[in-house]
């Protein structure tokens, strides 16, 4: 049932590696001057849903950057994943939110407002553990992006595939994974006990984990042009995004 009557608190929570293996230190590459990372966090601090920001990191240099922007971070261990990362930081936190809000480090272009309607949807939908929206697109044959398959709020299934497969119908939606996803407290720190899975291997996407356990992940759909920064070509596309970006203009 949808919480009534009750304001929920978030955080969010950014994690970030330095040795990306698909583009070279990607964190911290810069656009306009400012470190993705940087550019990340700063958004996010932009939302007005959530109570507060860290950047999540086993970094020595990332933390460096860290501060020189005053960007507050929490020091984390080398975890396999970022969800991992992620949970690991919640319970060095002094206090405990109601959603927390893992904002991947490597979408330069986030919009503060989606952050805002990932926490307002989960807040009405909260028989979900974890929430991740889907951005309806046409470009996206090609295993960076992320496919959510699903059946009305429910998320079915992640693949870097192109799925579902137009074999009988021609004319198929495809959505992507917009990297804002929502954990309630149990289901972020149920998600690190669990063992890497299979299908998470196979596919190279952490969420299959809380799938293949049986953890209920819902999903709706958003609209924007926000995107993961994977390749030297993303990194190329961002650059000339910024330029005419208005969000940037208020940070």
């Amino acid at each position: 049932m949808p919480i009534k009557n009750k304001k929920n608190t978030s955080v969010g929570l950014i994690p970030v590696r330095l040795n990306s293996t698909r583009l070279f230190q990607k964190a911290l590459l810069e656009i306009e001057k400012v470190p993705m990372v940087i550019h990340t966090y700063k958004r996010a601090l932009l939302s007005k849903r959530l109570s507060d920001v860290f950047i999540c990191t086993d970094s020595a240099e990332i933390i460096k950057i860290a501060k020189k922007f005053n960007c507050k971070f929490i020091k984390t261990g080398a975890n396999k994943t970022g969800t991992d990362r992620i949970s690991e930081a919640s319970k060095k936190l002094n206090k405990k939110y109601d959603f927390y809000i893992d904002i991947q480090g490597d979408e330069p272009l986030i919009n503060p407002k989606h952050i805002d309607k990932v926490i307002d949807w989960h807040s009405q939908n909260n028989d979900f553990d974890i929430v991740v929206p889907s951005l309806k697109s046409s470009d996206i044959d090609t295993p960076h992006i992320v496919k959510i398959v699903k059946s009305g709020k429910k998320v079915l299934y992640f693949s870097r595939a192109l799925v579902p497969y137009p074999f009988k119908i021609s004319n198929v939606s495809y959505f992507k994974h917009l990297s804002v996803i929502s954990f309630n407290l149990e289901s972020l720190q149920k998600f690190k006990k669990l063992p890497q899975s299979k299908l998470e291997k196979i596919e190279g996407i952490e969420l299959m984990r809380a799938l293949e356990n049986n953890m209920k992940i819902g999903t709706f759909s958003l609209s924007g042009t926000s995107f993961s920064v994977d390749t030297k070509d993303d990194f190329i596309k961002a650059i000339k995004f910024m330029t005419i970006d208005k969000i940037k203009e208020k940070y």
